[in-house]
C-alpha cells in the first residue's frame, strides 16, 4: 500500500490543517476550504486524489520544465543515493556529480561564467549573491560600494535578504527590519504605465532610473545592480528590447556588478539556455535553481563571472560562506540528467522555433476578449491583463478580483495558471505540445468568459 492509499482526502485534510503551515496562505482561510491534495503527475498534467485531471500551466512553480512522470530523473537521483546520498563540500571534499554539473554549467552559460557555488535554493542562491558581490568589494580595497539596487515589485525570494533584495511591499510589511543596504527604482512594466511613450523610449527612460539613483548614491558606494531578465512572479514584466542593453551599459559606465537572477528564466523558460542570452546581455554573475533540476531535487547556484571569481580566488582567502547541502551529490545527479535530457531533445530550441511560436500565436489570440488589455510572452513565459474596459485599459476598482475569481475557475475546471492582481500568468512544461496547448487556450478562454459574467452581474 503505497503512502497516498493509506488515508482518505478528509483525513489527509484534517492533518493537513492540524500540523502542516503552507507558504504565503491565509491559513484561517485554508482552514475553511481545505487544501486540494496533489497525488501524482505525468507530462504536463497533476492529479488530485479524486484523480482529476489539471492541465498545469505553471510547471509547478515555474521549475518543472522538462516536465513530470520522467523515470530518468528518479532513476539519476536513486543510482546516486545508493552510491553516495551525501557528504558535504567543506573541508576540502567535493563530489563527483557536483563537479560533473560544474563542467555542464560551464558549457552552457556564457564563456565568461566559468565557477558555480551551489546553494539549495533560489532564495541562498540570492543570499550567496549579495555575499559575493559585496565580498567582491572588499577585497576590490572599495568596502564602502555595499550598496545593491533592485526593482520595485521584483521578487527574489522570501529569506530576510531575498525580501529586501525583492520589491514587494506586502512582504516588505511584515517581518522587519530588512536589510540595509537595498534600493529599488521602478520596474519597465510599461502597460501598466500611461503609456504615453512608444515602448522602445520607455525602455530607455526606464533604464535612465538606475542612473539617476546610481548618483543619487554616489558611484562609489553601489556594488551591483540585479534584476530578473523578465520579472515573474512580479506579473511577467517583459521590458522593451531596450531596457537591458541601456542597464548594461550604465553598469558598465559607473563600474558596478550587474547581476541577473535566472531562478526562474533559465535553462529553457524563454527559447534560450538563459535570459542573459535571450536579451544579448553579459552578466557578472547569474543566480539559478528551478530549471536546473527541472523541480525533481531542490538545487541553486550561482554562476560568477570571471571578473569576479578570479579576484577572490587571487586575493579574497577564505570566503565564510556555505551550507550543508552545497553541492549535493543527489540533486547534482538529477540536474546533470536533466541538462542532458534539455539537449538530447533539443528542447529549448524546440521553444524558440517550434512550441514557444505556436503557443504565442494561441496566446495573443485570447487578446480578443472584451476583457483582455494586453497579452505578452516570450518563449513559454506569458501574461494576459484583464481590464474593466478594453478601449481605455481600465481595470476592475477592486483590484485582484477578477484575477481570483479566473484562477478559482481556472483550477477547479482543469487548468492551473497564477493570478498576480489582475494579471493572469501563464509557464507550462518546455514538453507541452501542439494539442495541450490547444486545451491551455481552449480552457482559457472559458476562464474569461466566466470571468466576464461574474464581473458584469
Amino acid at each position: 500500500m503505497s503512502l497516498l492509499e493509506r488515508r482518505t482526502k478528509a483525513d489527509w485534510q484534517e492533518l493537513d490543517n492540524d500540523h502542516y503551515m503552507h507558504p504565503f496562505t491565509d491559513h484561517k482561510d485554508l482552514g475553511e476550504k481545505k487544501s486540494r491534495i496533489i497525488a501524482k503527475a505525468n507530462g504536463v498534467y497533476i492529479y488530485d486524489v479524486d484523480d482529476n485531471e489539471i492541465l498545469d500551466a505553471m510547471s509547478g512553480l515555474w521549475c518543472v520544465n522538462a516536465g513530470y512522470g520522467r523515470s530518468e530523473l528518479a532513476d539519476a537521483a536513486a543510482e546516486q543515493l545508493r552510491e553516495l546520498p551525501y557528504y558535504n563540500s567543506f573541508f576540502q571534499c567535493a563530489n563527483p556529480p557536483s563537479i560533473e554539473l560544474a563542467q555542464m554549467l560551464k558549457e552552457v552559460t556564457q564563456p565568461h561564467l566559468n565557477r558555480v557555488f551551489y546553494t539549495g535554493s533560489g532564495s541562498e542562491s540570492i543570499d550567496t549573491m549579495i555575499r559575493i558581490v559585496r565580498r567582491y568589494w572588499e577585497v576590490m580595497g572599495e568596502p564602502e560600494r555595499k550598496t545593491i539596487i533592485a526593482r520595485k515589485n521584483a521578487y527574489h525570494g522570501s529569506t530576510i535578504a531575498g525580501v529586501s533584495l525583492g520589491g514587494m511591499n506586502p512582504m516588505h510589511s511584515q517581518g522587519g527590519p530588512l536589510l540595509p543596504g537595498i534600493e529599488h527604482i521602478d520596474q519597465p512594466y510599461w502597460f501598466d504605465s500611461d503609456r504615453s511613450l512608444p515602448p522602445a523610449e520607455f525602455g530607455i527612460k526606464m533604464a535612465g532610473q538606475l542612473e539617476e539613483k546610481i548618483l543619487q548614491l554616489g558611484a562609489e558606494n553601489v556594488a551591483a545592480f540585479v534584476g530578473e531578465p523578465i520579472q515573474g512572479a512580479g506579473g511577467v514584466i517583459i521590458p522593451p528590447d531596450t531596457y537591458w542593453p541601456e542597464i548594461e551599459r550604465i553598469c558598465k559606465h559607473y563600474g558596478i556588478l550587474l547581476v541577473n537572477d535566472e531562478v526562474i528564466c533559465g535553462f529553457g523558460r524563454l527559447g534560450e539556455w538563459f535570459g542573459a542570452d535571450h536579451f544579448q546581455i553579459k552578466p557578472d554573475l547569474i543566480t539559478f535553481a528551478k530549471g536546473v533540476t527541472s523541480g525533481y531535487l531542490p538545487l541553486g547556484g550561482v554562476m560568477v563571472g570571471d571578473r569576479v571569481a578570479d579576484t577572490l580566488i587571487e586575493k579574497g582567502g577564505e570566503f565564510n560562506h556555505g551550507f550543508t547541502y552545497s553541492g549535493h551529490p543527489a540533486s547534482c545527479a538529477v540536474a546533470i540528467k536533466n541538462i542532458q535530457i534539455l539537449k538530447d531533445e533539443n528542447l529549448i530550441e524546440r521553444v524558440k522555433n517550434e512550441i514557444g511560436p505556436y503557443m504565442q500565436e494561441k496566446w495573443h489570440s485570447l487578446a480578443e476578449h472584451p476583457i483582455v488589455g494586453e497579452t505578452r510572452m516570450v518563449g513559454l513565459m506569458g501574461a494576459m491583463e484583464l481590464v474593466a474596459n478594453k478601449s481605455s485599459s481600465v481595470r476592475y476598482d477592486n483590484k485582484s478580483t477578477a484575477g481570483t475569481v479566473y484562477r478559482d475557475f481556472a483550477v477547479n475546471n482543469g487548468l492551473v495558471m497564477r493570478a498576480v492582481g489582475d494579471t493572469i500568468v501563464t509557464s507550462p512544461p518546455l514538453i507541452i505540445s501542439n494539442s495541450e496547448v490547444d486545451e491551455l487556450i481552449d480552457k482559457a478562454w472559458k476562464c474569461l468568459d466566466h470571468t466576464y459574467k461574474t464581473m458584469t452581474s
